[in-house]
């Protein structure tokens, strides 16, 4: 029998996406390197399916070098026009340029914080925040604290990071858990969404 998941989840005929759902939406994430992966391919999802961006992961790990943001900033433009040819990835050029930029931006974050899982976990004082959305809710596309961190990402040069890719990052990384009350991965009950 399949287990209660999450509405956008339960369903799914999909292993990778089911497996995402249950072992990686919604945890506390502090390394920066997966910090910065998630960041791209909620970029790269722009426009796009998340069922996409999961079957394309493997080859965005290898070809951003494992998400090292030091090695990704110093991509020049051959490399860019390799990426633009790689069906492995999404081959959007202002995507793939995006994520060369943000890299820079990130080792900048990281300069100033120490990590950048510092600076994004700061802004929620180090704990998550928890809701509890009934199964049949329409989880937010956006929130007051997506609004505040997208337009401090943007100062800092990032893009495509506007408020919505911003919120699913928060819901991906653990910043935000949403798993649905139901949902087999809802351990914390009756809290209020924020």
């Amino acid at each position: 029998m399949d287990r209660p998941r999450c509405t956008w989840a339960h369903g799914a005929h999909d292993q990778d996406y089911r497996d995402y759902h249950d072992q990686e939406w919604g945890v506390p994430q502090h390394d920066d390197r997966m910090l910065f992966e998630m960041l791209t391919l909620e970029g790269a999802q722009a426009g796009l399916s998340w069922r996409t961006i999961l079957n394309k992961r493997a080859g965005y790990r290898e070809l951003f070098a494992g998400f090292d943001p030091a090695v990704v900033a110093g991509f020049d433009a051959a490399r860019v026009a390799t990426l633009v040819a790689d069906p492995r990835i999404v081959r959007h050029r202002g995507k793939i340029e995006s994520t060369i930029g943000n890299a820079a931006a990130f080792l900048a974050v990281q300069r100033e914080f120490g990590s950048f899982a510092a600076y994004l976990w700061g802004f929620v004082d180090g704990k998550p925040i928890v809701t509890r959305w009934p199964m049949d809710a329409q989880l937010p596309a956006r929130t007051e604290l997506s609004d505040r961190i997208s337009a401090d990402l943007r100062r800092r040069g990032f893009r495509f990071v506007g408020s919505t890719i911003t919120y699913a990052f928060l819901q991906a990384t653990g910043v935000v858990d949403d798993h649905q009350d139901g949902c087999f991965r809802a351990t914390v009950q009756g809290q209020s969404p924020r």
